[in-house]
Order: C-alpha cells, then structure tokens, then sequence
C-alpha cells in the first residue's frame, strides 16, 4: 500500500512538471487587444484612374483592433479577431464634385461604413520583427460583401506598436457599385481600384 501511494504520489508531481512546463510557453505568448493609434502613419488611400486623369482619396478617420498575440522577444505569433470601420464620406480627393459623386455611387446615405472583418491569419517571419500576413476575411462595401485575402506587412517597432502596410485591388461591380461618370460622361471612372493603407497599433 506504502509503495501504491509512494507511486501516485509520484506520478501526480510528474504531472504537474509537465502541466507547469507546457504551460511556460503559453505565458511567454500573451494575447493582447492593440488598437489603432490615430494620427500616427494612419492612412487608407484609395487610388482609380479614369480616361481623362488618375485620382486618389485619402482617409486618417477610422477604427481598427485586432488580438495580436506575441512571443517574449516581441516576436507575432497570431492575429485574431481582427476589425476595421472606416466612414466612407471621410474619404477625400482634391475635388468635392468628385467626392459627392463617390457618395453618390457607392449609396454612402444608406451604406455609411466601409468594413472588414477577419477570418483567419496566417503569419510568415520575413526577418527579426517583419512579418507577412495573410488574413482572410469579409469586406463590405456599400452593403456588399466579398471574401478576400489582404498580404499585410507587420512591422513590431522599438517601442512595440505594431505597423502594418499593404494594397489590395478590388473592382467596383464587385460590390455592385457603377463606375462613376462626370460631365455627362465626357469622364468615366474605371472599375479597377486600388486600396493602400498605413496602419499602427498600440496596446
């Protein structure tokens, strides 16, 4: 019986070692909530062409958070639960007539926010503190959504915000949007865009 007890007793430390080791790593690896850190290198261009000239519109007003979970060198592990909201009418070109024209086409009285909403992430080390990511997820645009995949460069700063950079080309029709025309069509928007974007988080 002594010898019975003496086994179980050791069989209960060996698992509690185990326990305790397995779950070190767990607790180097803490996940975080960052937020968008508004005003620094905070940007979202949306860049079309048309057949008269190029344009752009610029947005530094929206919110954004994700769950980044880090290793204890500051190294990304993870990237979870992830979201973005920006208003589509603080979107801006160096023309109000275009803009009010955007609105317009996108439905922006109606379908006021632009969104995204991650899926899921898939991180790759580039180097020491640059990583790829690629996060899937749904972006609404005027009430429509499309599932797609953003190639996100992270960068962890000196001072741990996290910065991360990246384009993605969409079509208008996709979210059933008509290419804007002006000037009774003497100008017309194509379908292709590009969106690009500068964002940093904090925790």
């Amino acid at each position: 019986m002594k010898k019975l007890k003496k086994q179980l007793s050791v069989a209960g430390i060996i698992i509690i070692t185990a326990i305790t080791l397995f779950a070190i790593p767990q607790a180097l690896m803490a996940q975080a909530s960052y937020k968008l850190v508004p005003g620094k290198d905070v940007s979202i261009k949306v860049l079309g062409s048309s057949n008269v000239h190029d344009w752009t519109e610029t947005s530094a007003v929206m919110e954004s958070q994700g769950d980044f979970k880090l290793s204890d060198d500051n190294q990304i592990v993870s990237l979870s639960a992830f979201n973005f909201s920006l208003n589509a009418k603080s979107l801006k070109s160096e023309h109000e007539m275009m803009d009010s024209r955007t609105y317009k086409a996108m439905n922006a009285d109606q379908y006021p926010k632009i969104t995204f909403k991650l899926g899921s992430a898939a991180i790759e080390t580039i180097q020491k503190n640059k990583f790829n990511i690629k996060a899937t997820g749904e972006l609404t645009i005027a009430g429509a959504t499309q599932t797609i995949t953003l190639d996100v460069t992270a960068v962890v700063n000196p001072d741990n915000t996290i910065t991360c950079t990246g384009s993605k080309k969409i079509k208008l029709t996709d979210y059933k949007i008509e290419p804007p025309s002006f000037m009774l069509g003497a100008m017309k928007v194509a379908n292709d865009l590009t969106i690009q974007y500068s964002l940093t988080y904090k925790k």
